[in-house]
């Protein structure tokens, strides 16, 4: 089990290496910082694998665990959300399109997976203190309120941490749309579609641990 926890965890490191070490090679050659925020965006979509982690090593269910769990369904649209960096990709000379190419979807990778490891993460924490059917009802609505964290982020232009620096504004923002969904059609039509697009990347991925019941801990 331990061999498999590190053998994660390496792996996740590589991949993030992998692009991390992709754009400060095109920053180099290129002397531009454009896609510098990847750098950003992959360290937000880090902190709810982060908080996961510290969920799946506590033995007992209570209020710490809820405030925990809290902060990570916040922080978690950080990681889906690269995927919607690909709005920026264009060609941009001196580097040739497909290098930014191989960038931007080994960014979106890992904003993906570092996610779905996440939720596996809490999902194996949840299945500990409740039964199963409660747990899904957890993730389910987590993938539903990520991709709406998502939409909030890319088009309303919320940060995570909007709720505690700019709390009215985003108050007004998600109740004006919460209130009257029939005028923002755009705003449901992207959070449904956005949020079956994780439920399927999701379960892809636990169908495809469950034969051999992997361990997803990590450390």
């Amino acid at each position: 089990m331990k061999t498999r926890s590190l053998n994660l965890e390496q792996m996740l490191m590589l991949s993030v290496g992998f692009t991390i070490s992709l754009l400060m090679l095109r920053i180099i050659i290129s002397g531009h910082l454009f896609y510098i925020f990847y750098a950003w965006n992959i360290f937000l979509a880090a902190i709810p694998f982060l908080i996961s982690r510290k969920l799946y090593r506590r033995q007992s269910f209570g209020l710490v665990a809820i405030l925990w769990l809290m902060c990570w369904l916040l922080f978690l649209p950080n990681a889906p959300y690269i995927v919607t960096d690909i709005f920026h990709f264009r060609e941009r000379s001196p580097i040739p399109l497909w290098v930014d190419l191989i960038l931007v979807t080994s960014a979106a990778w890992n904003g993906l997976i570092l996610g779905i490891v996440s939720l596996l993460q809490v999902d194996d924490f949840l299945n500990r203190f409740m039964n199963t059917f409660k747990a899904n009802l957890v993730i389910l609505c987590s993938l539903f309120l990520s991709a709406f964290g998502v939409y909030i982020g890319r088009f309303l232009r919320f940060n995570s941490w909007d709720v505690i620096t700019n709390p009215d504004d985003l108050v007004r923002s998600v109740g004006y749309r919460v209130i009257y969904p029939q005028d923002n059609l755009r705003t449901w039509g992207f959070t449904l579609l956005c949020g079956v697009m994780l439920w399927v990347f999701y379960y892809t991925i636990k169908k495809l641990r469950s034969p051999s019941k992997a361990n997803f801990a990590v450390g």
